[in-house]
């Protein structure tokens, strides 16, 4: 796959839901791209981070997917808020526990600025709990404004310093 067309979505929760662990509703929610035009290329082992505000609620687990598609980013974000619907998403207020997180990171080399959608990701590149996973299976992606590689965010990740891979080892190998 050629990184600069890379369509990145990180992958997090740290509810069940109605699967036996937060690990088997992601690995759902993986398996439903491909049905809602968003299929997976590649993705990462599953990483573990402590909740944020709440250290004390239920463990983050978190990844990234390269995925393909002919969806617009707009389409595709509007996508992805749809299979968070389906896991049992509901959003209230900021940073409180879910089932699904479904965030589009970039699209290509694209940089947006729209009302709905700010590409790439406005913060992902401070997020270890992104940045990680990412670098497991696309270490020379560079950021589309930034121009760094995914191996050298992952040195200036600024939040979820205790993210670490929760499962052995990505699904692909590196790109």
């Amino acid at each position: 796959m050629d990184l600069d067309g890379a369509v990145i979505v990180a992958l997090g929760g740290n509810m069940a839901g109605d699967y036996g662990s937060s690990e088997a509703l992601l690995e759902a929610a993986l398996a439903r791209f491909a049905q809602a035009g968003l299929p997976v290329v590649a993705r990462s082992s599953w990483w573990s981070s402590a909740a944020w505000p709440d250290p004390t609620a239920n463990e983050y687990r978190n990844g990234v997917a390269l995925v393909e598609t002919k969806l617009t980013p707009l389409q595709a974000l509007h996508t992805l808020f749809s299979i968070e619907a389906e896991f049992g998403r509901v959003r209230s207020e900021k940073n409180d526990p879910r089932t699904l997180d479904l965030d589009l990171i970039a699209y290509g080399r694209s940089a947006l600025a729209a009302d709905d959608l700010l590409l790439p990701h406005p913060r992902a590149h401070e997020r270890l709990f992104v940045m990680g996973p990412l670098a497991e299976i696309a270490p020379s992606w560079r950021h589309p404004t930034l121009g760094k590689t995914a191996r050298d965010l992952v040195a200036d990740a600024t939040v979820g310093l205790d993210a670490r891979p929760a499962s052995k080892k990505a699904q692909d190998g590196p790109i």
